[in-house]
């Protein structure tokens, strides 16, 4: 039997728990994150969409399959074509404007996270470019599912952030979602356990940055 994205997940479970979880998605989800602490993020967020997309640029180039190829080019254009417009409406809503975006300077969790992740698919193949990628595109799925099932968990206009929450447990991410959840399975399935741990450590390692990114969201840190 092979192995499965929950192997990952399972092979740091702690710093899995402490990312899904973090104080940040806490009182996001209870909408008494401080507003400037959000603000924070959505700007480092849009930085990291970029980063985001160029990681789809590098994930066509190490397709072996057009099957592969065109999965990494309809990620690309989803992000550039869509994403990256609805990001930059959603920020105007919290008094960013674009032009500020286009002028703002890296926070180092911005740096570390997003070249890590372009560092692992430079110097490994496509799987491992997927795993470095997981705790977003399967992480932030998983935080709006684990927010609905708390009961602190304020939905509707008595939460500020109730917008970010529908965005990622909306049918449209959870497909993505699972996808992406079919695609790592299907790879992982193949593996050997020494490739297993080398991608556990890239996923580890993956999930300690996303980490780092609510911690710089929540103090609000350069």
């Amino acid at each position: 039997m092979g192995y499965r994205f929950t192997d990952l997940t399972a092979a740091c479970q702690d710093d899995w728990h402490a990312y899904i979880e973090h104080d940040f998605v806490r009182t996001l989800g209870a909408g008494t994150l401080a507003e400037n602490a959000f603000r924070h993020y959505l700007k480092q967020d849009y930085l990291f969409l970029i980063h985001f997309a160029r990681a789809y640029a590098l994930a066509a180039y190490k397709s072996p399959t057009l099957a592969d190829l065109r999965q990494a080019h309809e990620g690309l254009k989803a992000i550039v074509d869509v994403e990256l417009g609805l990001h930059v409406s959603y920020c105007r809503e919290w008094g960013i404007s674009e032009a500020q975006l286009a002028e703002l300077p890296e926070a180092r969790a911005t740096m570390a996270y997003t070249r890590y992740v372009l560092d692992t698919g430079n110097r490994g193949d496509l799987l491992d470019l997927h795993v470095a990628l997981a705790p977003c595109l399967i992480g932030y799925g998983e935080i709006a599912n684990w927010l609905n099932g708390l009961p602190n968990t304020v939905r509707g206009e008595a939460n500020p952030y109730d917008a970010w929450i529908a965005m990622y447990e909306g049918e449209e991410f959870q497909g993505a979602m699972r996808a992406e959840l079919e695609w790592l399975d299907a790879r992982l399935a193949d593996v050997t356990p020494a490739r297993f741990q080398e991608l556990s450590e890239v996923f580890r390692n993956a999930t300690r940055l996303e980490i780092d990114f609510w911690q710089m969201g929540l103090d609000g840190s350069d």
